[in-house]
């Protein structure tokens, strides 16, 4: 204590530790995939192929973001643009298949 209140005098911070001070220095670390984390990675990367975003959906519903709270925006928008996929999908198959005959 007496350490504390000398640091006090001579104008240094003492660092005051909470409970919750040690759950949030994990979210300080960056995210993985140029710091734009798996979710919003996989949602870009999907436009090209769009196998990503199934890979998203199922991280999504592995509940993989509470690892990483900050993941579940971009997981989700990646099942939602899986959903939105696969709908024009089997549309444009049923299309083709009905249009032929």
């Amino acid at each position: 204590m007496n350490a504390n209140l000398e640091e006090q005098r001579k104008g240094k911070y003492i660092l005051i530790r909470d409970g919750e001070d040690s759950e949030l220095g994990h979210f300080y670390k960056p995210l993985p995939c140029f710091g734009c984390g798996i979710g919003w990675f996989s949602f870009l990367l999907g436009f090209v192929f769009p196998f990503a975003w199934y890979v998203a959906t199922f991280l999504y519903l592995t509940n993989y973001y509470r690892r990483d709270p900050r993941e579940r925006s971009g997981l989700a928008a990646s099942a939602i643009a899986a959903l939105i996929f696969s709908v024009a999908l089997v549309i444009t198959v049923l299309v083709l298949v009905f249009s032929a005959r």
